[in-house]
C-alpha cells in the first residue's frame, strides 16, 4: 500500500524558510519521479517542483524558482522541499505526489502559512 506523509508546515513570517518532508513507503521510493503540489485557498493545486527517481532532473514552477530546492533522499524514502524567501503567496496547502503502479497517489497535506 502506497502511503505518502507530508510534515514540516507552519506558520512563518515573510522572509523565512521553511522545510517540508515526504516520507514514502510501500513501492521503491528511488525507482520513481516524486512531485510537490500546492493549494491555495480558492485557487485550482498548481505544481512546485518535480524531482527525477535519481534526483538527477528537477523542475521548478516559475513562482518559486531560485527560492525553493526540492531534493531527496532514497536511503531515506524521503523527499525534501527547501523553502526560503517565504512570500504570503506560497501561502498554501502542500501535497506530496506520485503516479505508482499506473494509480496517482497522494499525501494527506501539511499547511503553510506566511504571515506576519
Amino acid at each position: 500500500q502506497v502511503q505518502l506523509v507530508e510534515s514540516g508546515g507552519g506558520l512563518v513570517q515573510p522572509g523565512g524558510s521553511l522545510r517540508l518532508s515526504c516520507a514514502a513507503s510501500g513501492f521503491t521510493f528511488s525507482s520513481y519521479t516524486m512531485t510537490w503540489y500546492r493549494q491555495a485557498p480558492g485557487k485550482e493545486r498548481e505544481l512546485v517542483a518535480t524531482i527525477t527517481g535519481t534526483g538527477g532532473y528537477t523542475n521548478y514552477a516559475d513562482s518559486v524558482k531560485g527560492r525553493f530546492t526540492i531534493s531527496r533522499d532514497n536511503a531515506k524514502n524521503t523527499m525534501y522541499l527547501q523553502m526560503n524567501s517565504l512570500k504570503p503567496e506560497d501561502t498554501a496547502v502542500y501535497y506530496c505526489y506520485a503516479v505508482v503502479f499506473g494509480r496517482t497517489n497522494w499525501g494527506q497535506g501539511t499547511q503553510v502559512t506566511v504571515s506576519s
